[in-house]
């Protein structure tokens, strides 16, 4: 699908959902979710990645329902365009239907805490990233807690990356992401950052979803609305040391961010060369 070792996939965020943590459900209406879709891939965006239902504590939502939230976005978006659509669930009777529906990439912040999700992968050519995280969505839960959270993480994600391989999914399509704030404090998160390098050398691509999170809001002193430059940098800084898809909120600056940094990796040729190549000196 993507050659990570040469371009970085940026993921767009489309919340179909009344209690988003970023847009508190300016995507819930079904027009409005495949019109952001296409929006998205318009402005850049390899991947669009559709939720039903947020990953924080919440009201229950039935399987029925996060269908009915999902399928018929899926259905629209694959009809009007090529972008790579993955969804974010944790289920794997709802990971059935968006594949059905026309989904390339299963996004399970759970890690496959459903045991049926990577037999649905297996049986299937869709993708899976498998996310960190501790515990069941959507319940309150204890303070956080670790020794040593990239150790623990990563050993985390190399027994479910087994898990999904003896179930049948290839290696080359899985996907890992080591869950920022996802049941971390923002220590965590930034030590997360800071070393995701280890996390790189498991030889899997890895995702950053660092779009518009508390820990950068509770880093730099920004209410939710005013972290773009902060999820920006984390971003880059996450691309620097080896994340090959970030979701993002924000599409257009971080399409911009991340094919900039392309560049100056040597991953991307410049989109034109002009300055100081005239013959005459032209500045």
């Amino acid at each position: 699908m993507f050659d990570f070792d040469t371009q970085v996939a940026v993921m767009a965020v489309i919340n179909r959902t009344p209690d988003s943590f970023y847009d508190h459900g300016a995507t819930f209406a079904l027009d409005r979710a495949v019109e952001a879709a296409l929006a998205a891939a318009r402005h850049g965006a390899d991947w669009v990645d559709i939720g039903g239902v947020p990953f924080g504590r919440g009201a229950p939502v039935s399987v029925g329902e996060e269908i009915d939230r999902i399928a018929p976005v899926i259905e629209a978006i694959v009809q009007a365009s090529d972008v790579v659509v993955s969804v974010d669930t944790n289920r794997a009777a709802v990971a059935r239907a968006a594949i059905e529906a026309g989904a390339a990439v299963i996004n399970d912040t759970s890690g496959l805490g459903d045991p049926e999700m990577a037999g649905v992968v297996s049986a299937s050519d869709a993708q899976i990233v498998i996310t960190h995280s501790v515990g069941p969505p959507r319940i309150e839960k204890p303070a956080a807690h670790f020794d040593d959270v990239v150790g623990e993480v990563q050993a985390f994600l190399q027994e479910r990356v087994s898990v999904a391989e003896a179930a049948g999914v290839p290696r080359d399509r899985i996907i890992i992401d080591p869950g920022h704030d996802l049941d971390k404090n923002t220590l965590h998160s930034l030590e997360l950052t800071r070393r995701f390098g280890e996390l790189a050398t498991m030889g899997l691509p890895v995702l950053a979803a660092v779009s518009n999170k508390d820990f950068i809001g509770e880093s730099i002193d920004r209410e939710q609305g005013r972290r773009l430059a902060g999820s920006l940098a984390a971003m880059v800084l996450c691309i620097e040391r080896g994340a090959r898809i970030v979701r993002m909120h924000d599409v257009e600056p971080a399409v911009d961010a991340v094919r900039m940094v392309e560049s100056i990796l040597g991953m991307r040729t410049p989109a034109r060369l002009e300055h100081n190549m005239h013959p005459t000196g032209n500045v």
